[in-house]
């Protein structure tokens, strides 16, 4: 079963559907106030969580700084259509859950794109 940690930028209703359709994600807002993209990034490895971010700056992390990551899931939604983001997560992770572990994901309204680093 995929697990998910959800970080500070991440909008709740996406940590609500998650639970919702039954997986295991855990907030960073319900445990912490002030959280390092670094520390993030390396308990989402310890945990085996997938990082769900609106925050760039993992990219560099993951690819830039070669850290090993179990998957992140980089959302960039305009304001104008954040009604449908939590269903758009959840519809990813159900149709393409197993693409996800150690996959760097793109997500946008309409488009998704999962790259992987290489080997």
């Amino acid at each position: 079963m995929l697990r998910f940690l959800a970080d500070e930028s991440c909008d709740y209703a996406i940590v609500r559907a998650l639970r919702a359709g039954g997986f295991d994600v855990l907030a960073v807002s319900e445990v912490t106030i002030r959280s390092v993209d670094r520390d993030l990034i390396e308990q989402a490895n310890r945990e085996q969580r997938i990082l769900i971010t609106e925050d760039k700056d993992f990219g560099w992390l993951v690819f830039a700084s070669h850290i090993d990551s179990p998957g992140v899931i980089l959302i960039r939604f305009p304001g104008n259509l954040r009604q449908t983001l939590a269903a758009s997560v959840l519809r990813l992770v159900q149709e393409q859950g197993e693409n996800l572990p150690s996959g760097f994901v793109v997500m946008q309204p309409g488009r998704v794109r999962i790259s992987h680093k290489p080997g």
